[in-house]
């Protein structure tokens, strides 16, 4: 990971701009979360935040008015304009702005928080690429094998239905009745249904406008590391 946080790292430090907008993409369960919390912590001399995309997910509520809640994660169960109208303000010197939030818990959108002012932003969703890449200063993709993605998709599934058990306000607490077959089993048809045709359609191809790609093995060890001279880079604008 270090090597890959150091390439992007690079990237940052060569943009000529504040506050510079990182976007991390990726399949579901790639790791981008942890990516950018480890860039945070080398950034630690500068002011940085990390926003989710998922926070610019439509609640369960909109998306079961609007028939979407079988397309959650697709690009239309998202309030693009919401957070294409965010990065803009912040990349144009709006910031502190309020964001909403996510909870991967709950499994909706769970209140809003401020956004400060910031040297660096971070910010990562399946979406990022393919709704905002032109908003961004440079561009990351965590890529790694479907079968991967697949289990530690799974993996993650089964951890939230196990801490279910102590929190009631879970949504994976409906789970709690079956074995760990009939949970995998569950986060299976999840993966089928949704995640996979979701990232073939829509997140895989928005690799092409990353700067950075990092590809990944099945332990989530950073196997290479590419950075192409196309896709979103520095912009030389001043500081």
């Amino acid at each position: 990971m270090s090597d890959a946080v150091g390439a992007v790292r690079a990237l940052v430090d060569s943009c000529f701009r504040v506050p510079v907008v990182v976007g991390i993409a990726g399949g579901v369960a790639a790791g981008k979360t942890t990516l950018a919390l480890a860039l945070c912590d080398a950034l630690g001399d500068q002011r940085v935040d990390v926003v989710g995309t998922d926070g610019f997910l439509r609640s369960n509520a909109e998306l079961g008015a609007r028939g979407l809640i079988a397309r959650k994660g697709f690009p239309e169960s998202y309030d693009v304009d919401a957070l294409r109208a965010f990065l803009a303000g912040a990349r144009g010197g709006s910031l502190p702005l309020r964001v909403p939030c996510y909870s991967h818990v709950t499994y909706d959108v769970d209140g809003a928080r401020e956004v400060p002012t910031v040297d660096v932003l971070i910010v990562e969703g399946v979406n990022v690429l393919s709704a905002a890449a032109d908003l961004l200063d440079v561009g990351v993709y965590v890529d790694a094998d479907e079968a991967d993605l697949e289990t530690w998709f799974r993996r993650r599934f089964l951890e939230l239905t196990a801490a279910a058990a102590h929190d009631s306000t879970s949504f994976y607490r409906m789970f709690q009745g079956l074995d760990d077959a009939g949970v995998a089993a569950v986060a299976d048809d999840v993966w089928r249904t949704v995640n996979l045709p979701n990232l073939r359609d829509h997140v895989a191809p928005s690799a092409a406008g990353a700067r950075l790609v990092i590809h990944k093995g099945a332990d989530h060890a950073v196997r290479a590391v590419d950075v192409r001279d196309d896709g979103p880079a520095a912009r030389p604008e001043g500081r």
